[in-house]
């Protein structure tokens, strides 16, 4: 990934949005974006598809949930980005809806999650 195409994903504020609440929690299913975000699921799918294609996050599925996550494969630079616009932006609405949503799937599952990566 060039640092042209990752700087093209940040250019739109639901993708921005979703990659920072990603480097923030972590781990978060499209349920919990559409949430956080006040965004219909297709339109979350939609753009974490195109930020998979582009191999700036990746899934899995657990039973009836895909989590997305920041790639592994992100480069460091691509990390200390978001990790800056994070400690300068503020997410506290979009967590505050996070956390007004009952039984998050991805905290049910990071303790799995955390076990199978030795976390």
């Amino acid at each position: 990934m060039t640092p042209e195409q990752f700087f093209r994903a940040l250019s739109d504020t639901t993708r921005l949005n979703s990659l920072l609440l990603l480097e923030q929690e972590r781990r978060l299913c499209v349920c919990e974006l559409v949430q956080a975000l006040g965004l219909s699921q297709p339109r979350i799918s939609r753009h974490l598809g195109q930020l998979r294609d582009q191999g700036i996050v990746q899934d899995e599925r657990r039973g009836q949930w895909v989590h997305y996550r920041l790639s592994e494969d992100l480069p460091d630079w691509a990390r200390d980005t978001l990790r800056a616009v994070l400690a300068s932006r503020d997410l506290e609405g979009l967590t505050e809806r996070l956390a007004a949503m009952p039984e998050r799937p991805s905290l049910a599952t990071n303790q799995s999650f955390q076990r199978n990566e030795g976390v």
